[in-house]
């Protein structure tokens, strides 16, 4: 009997979410009240809040539950916490992704880009997340450089996220948008071992395989998850730079 009532709460709570999913899609967040939900999943109200205390937890079911701190507490002996995380979402990565509905997906996180409500309520789920996750780190490396750790981490963990679900938004294939993760993981990963010093010298961050050859990378904008720069032309490594002003200098020494 308790099987039979404990499937038969989860049939209610799946029906609740899906539910108000739909309603979500077609009209947006804000406009959908809990009575329509409760009304159209053929529930009482108090019934949804036994299950969802808020509206927002109805929408963001998933969001900042990835345990980064269980991650790092129970990584193996010697292995350092970045390369727990790293280890975590190659596998995430490489994944087959199976039983993704990729049109809901889409929708889902279409919703919560539109809604500064469910955005803002998302960024706290995601602070509480890297403040788990600076907690832990903070008993081998200090508060300050904990916070400090955990607020790039994530950061970069979110920024892997946003990056994959618009590339679905924009027509992207599952496999396709997988493939494109599996690199972005490993140049963000690069990164927070490796710093920034790479690209200021038109280079990379070292990587545990070899990088592809590529086109120099500029400097002058800001740097996006996929390796390049928003503004600016080519930098040159192969040598020192000459500025106008040295070069006018050189040419007036040799006309005397």
């Amino acid at each position: 009997m308790a099987g039979l009532r404990e499937r038969k709460k989860e049939q209610t709570r799946q029906r609740i979410a899906t539910t108000a999913w739909r309603l979500f899609a077609e009209r947006g967040f804000e406009a959908v009240t809990v009575s329509e939900i409760a009304e159209a999943a053929e529930v009482a109200k108090a019934t949804l809040f036994s299950y969802f205390p808020t509206k927002e937890s109805l929408a963001l079911q998933g969001v900042g539950d990835e345990d980064l701190a269980g991650i790092v507490a129970g990584r193996p002996a010697g292995t350092s916490p970045l390369d727990a995380l790293r280890t975590h979402y190659r596998a995430f990565a490489a994944g087959p992704m199976t039983g993704i509905d990729t049109e809901v997906l889409v929708s889902r996180v279409r919703v919560i880009f539109d809604s500064p409500a469910l955005s803002s309520a998302a960024d706290a789920l995601l602070y509480q997340q890297r403040q788990k996750l600076a907690e832990v780190l903070a008993a081998e490396h200090g508060e300050t450089a904990a916070a400090l750790m955990a607020a790039q981490i994530s950061a970069s963990l979110v920024t892997l996220q946003e990056t994959f679900f618009r590339r679905l938004a924009a027509g992207a294939s599952l496999e396709d948008a997988r493939h494109r993760l599996a690199e972005d993981v490993e140049l963000a990963f690069g990164l927070l071992a490796h710093g920034l010093d790479p690209f200021a010298r038109g280079g990379r961050p070292a990587r545990d395989e070899p990088a592809p050859a590529e086109d120099p990378i500029t400097t002058d904008g800001p740097i996006t998850t996929d390796g390049s720069t928003t503004t600016g032309g080519p930098t040159t490594t192969g040598g020192p730079r000459t500025t106008g002003h040295r070069t006018d200098r050189n040419n007036h020494r040799n006309e005397q």
